[in-house]
């Protein structure tokens, strides 16, 4: 029987829909340029401005691992290309990091995370670059390691260890939890922890190929703190 010392929890898609807070900071964004910078705010709407930091994304793939980086580049590229200064893309970009905190959680997570955090330390491990300490959930994390700290993500196992080692755990003692099927199932597998995978309605189907199992396939927070609880009620196998 396994015995799972610490948890690693993911945050995007799995505590919060990313997306609506993302396009929610961009219209923030956008209308801070129409103030500040109306020269780029006329020549790029917000989709005309993921588009060129998908652009950056793609000419700086070692830097993949840095969304804070490839957004602030694009917005001083942006400025650039319309003859406005590029130094507006700081401030710029503290607001959107500001607007792009104020997530909307699942009903299930402030509950369930306490549940959670009762049973040993939970690390969150991202490749995003939400900040737990403004989010307000930072209560209950013994920390975050994020890819853009550690210089790679999921579902690289250096960064999967890296996370055990923080925590004072061996790979196999650890429990991973994530959405993605690819970053946090096949990635947890190949580093040597087991997997929940936490599958919202909604979210993309499990892939026709994979080599991973996770422990459990759960459709909230609230039922994998049940399922814990189950599994550390049940006897031991002789």
């Amino acid at each position: 029987m396994p015995s799972w010392r610490a948890i690693t929890l993911d945050l995007d898609d799995t505590l919060w829909p990313v997306w609506p807070a993302i396009e929610a900071a961009e219209a923030v964004l956008h209308g801070w340029l129409k103030a500040n910078a109306p020269a780029t705010a006329a020549a790029f709407d917000t989709a005309a401005l993921r588009l060129i930091r998908e652009q950056v994304g793609r000419e700086h793939p070692e830097r993949g691992h840095d969304l804070s980086w490839l957004r602030l580049t694009s917005i001083a590229r942006a400025l650039a290309q319309c003859g406005e200064d590029p130094a507006l893309a700081e401030p710029a970009f503290e607001l959107f990091f500001e607007h792009r905190q104020k997530v909307q959680l699942y009903d299930d997570v402030p509950a369930a995370l306490v549940r959670l955090a009762a049973r040993g330390p939970v690390l969150a491990l991202t490749n995003g670059n939400a900040d737990l300490q403004r989010i307000g959930l930072a209560g209950h994390f013994a920390g975050t390691l994020g890819a853009r700290e550690f210089g790679v993500g999921k579902p690289e196992p250096a960064f999967f260890h890296a996370a055990c080692e923080r925590l004072g755990c061996a790979p196999h003692e650890v429990l991973h939890v994530g959405d993605d099927w690819a970053l946090d199932i096949e990635g947890a597998h190949a580093a040597g922890l087991a997997s929940v995978w936490l599958h919202r309605p909604g979210h993309r189907p499990k892939p026709l190929r994979t080599t991973a199992t996770p422990w459990r396939e759960l459709d909230s927070l609230t039922a994998l703190a049940d399922a814990l609880d189950l599994f550390d009620a049940a006897p031991a196998k002789a």
